[in-house]
């Protein structure tokens, strides 16, 4: 009798031991199920339907005041002649106002005369990009002599956006497609997410000091711009 107690004794403790020892085989990292981590990319093209661009006058001489003086005289006749080409009023916006001092030396290296440098940048929204080359020929027939970069862009680039995400992620399942079937897996539903997306316009730098002259019309080419979108996503694979 009592080797039967013993016995089923022991039984109850191998079963219990047994079954706690299921229970943490269950729960191991492995059991969770294996993942494949893939990146996709997408890149649309279209064309640019705004302009921004710096504008500026520089003007020098020993006087202060009469440095001053000239450049605020062609500062006003850049932005008349902006206006009067259609350009708005709130679309022209000064973004830098400076006079600093420009030592002049000798051919002996002694310093000679100081100069005054007056400059005077605007900022310019362009609207009509048919109208861009006759504008630049046109502020530098004022009296702009100073023009940093032109830089192209989209107003409204909701629908390029929208389209990339799309095309990022069908690009991102057709790669964990290829890779499963190489790694005789199959995919299973999509764990995360990550997006990563941007645009890039073209800046197009012209000379910086530009002596007044008639110009006439700017050649400008406006080409187009890219808008890529980057994705990583999680599949769980099985």
């Amino acid at each position: 009798m009592r080797k039967s107690t013993l016995y089923l004794v022991i039984t109850t403790i191998l079963a219990v031991f047994l079954a706690a020892c299921g229970t943490a085989v269950a729960q191991t990292p492995e059991s969770e199920g294996r993942t494949l981590s893939v990146n996709g990319s997408a890149q649309v093209s279209l064309a640019p339907d705004i302009a921004y661009i710096s504008i500026g006058v520089t003007t020098e001489n020993a006087d202060a005041a009469v440095a001053v003086e000239q450049n605020n005289r062609q500062t006003t006749n850049v932005i008349n002649a902006l206006e009067a080409s259609g350009i708005a009023e709130q679309d022209i916006l000064t973004t830098n106002f400076s006079i600093y001092i420009t030592p002049t030396h000798t051919p002996e290296g002694r310093e000679a005369e100081t100069t005054f440098t007056v400059s005077n940048i605007v900022h310019v929204t362009l609207r009509d990009l048919d109208q861009i080359g006759e504008v630049l020929g046109t502020v530098v027939q004022a009296g702009a002599n100073q023009i940093t970069g032109i830089q192209f862009d989209v107003a409204d680039k909701t629908t390029a956006l929208s389209e990339a995400r799309k095309l990022a992620v069908e690009n991102s399942r057709t790669m964990a497609e290829e890779l499963a079937e190489a790694a005789n897996v199959s995919l299973g539903p999509v764990k995360s997410i990550n997006y990563y997306g941007g645009n890039y316009p073209v800046a197009v730098q012209l000379e910086r000091d530009m002596p007044a002259m008639d110009t006439g019309i700017v050649p400008i080419s406006t080409g187009q711009l890219s808008i890529t979108v980057d994705v990583n996503v999680v599949y769980e694979i099985r």
